[in-house]
């Protein structure tokens, strides 16, 4: 109950007991059910989200003299089977601003991971409130994401270049390194990068893992199963 009140003003009930007063019989009964609603919803993070985005648009509103939606949607939620599905989701999110042309390069893209990385990266280190990254999986395997930065910052940099309108569809010659380590083909990885969450509406990642996933989850449709195998390859 503390913990709702921190976020809530809660109802005149629960307020009467936060502050000690006593109660019936009939009132804590109700208290009690009011307090499993409560339990559940700080555990369920569509009603995190519906908070969490329900400020910001207000805010946003006042700020632009404006009513009506702010956000397209509340949230995505997509299980992250394997390195590929990662760094193809990491690529995705950091180029928005490049595909919305919002900013011309990555180093631009205000609100993202990739500019952030950058700017530390340029003081030889990783920003401290984003996860590291920690180079190639090994053992023991350090907490971090199974990649190396320098990698990944060259990665961004030559998908942003193949979604120009020019170039849209060019293959450089000199594919990175993590794409090879990946076997993901530099077509598949445009075709993953621009439109990913257009092709995946659910659980992401190789065929085995896909597999897999639905076992534990007792699914027995593995929902977008040919895009995997034709991107995952």
């Amino acid at each position: 109950m503390l913990r709702w009140h921190k976020l809530f003003k809660g109802t005149l009930l629960s307020q009467r007991f936060v502050q000690g007063e006593s109660l019936d019989t009939a009132e804590l009964a109700a208290l009690q059910c009011r307090i499993l609603i409560y339990r559940e919803r700080l555990s369920d993070i569509s009603w995190f989200m519906r908070v969490l985005n329900e400020g910001i648009a207000r805010q946003a509103n006042r700020e632009d003299e404006c009513t009506g939606r702010f956000w397209e949607g509340r949230f995505k939620s997509q299980a992250l089977l394997d390195e590929a599905a990662l760094v193809a989701c990491l690529a995705y999110v950091d180029l928005n601003p490049i595909r919305a042309k919002a900013a011309e390069l990555p180093e631009q893209s205000d609100y993202t991971s990739v500019k952030a990385r950058i700017a530390s990266a340029k003081k030889g280190k990783q920003p401290s409130t984003l996860m590291r990254f920690v180079g190639h999986p090994r053992k023991p395997m350090p907490k971090g994401l199974p990649f190396e930065l320098r990698s990944y910052l060259e990665l961004v940099e030559w998908t942003g270049r193949c979604m120009r309108e020019d170039k849209l569809g060019h293959i450089a010659s000199d594919a990175t390194p993590i794409l090879e380590r990946l076997d993901i083909s530099p077509v598949n990885w445009l075709s993953l990068t621009t439109s990913f969450t257009k092709v995946f509406r659910g659980a992401v990642g190789k065929e085995q893992a896909l597999t897999t996933y639905c076992q534990h989850q007792h699914r027995k449709r593995r929902v977008d199963l040919s895009n995997s195998q034709a991107l995952f390859i």
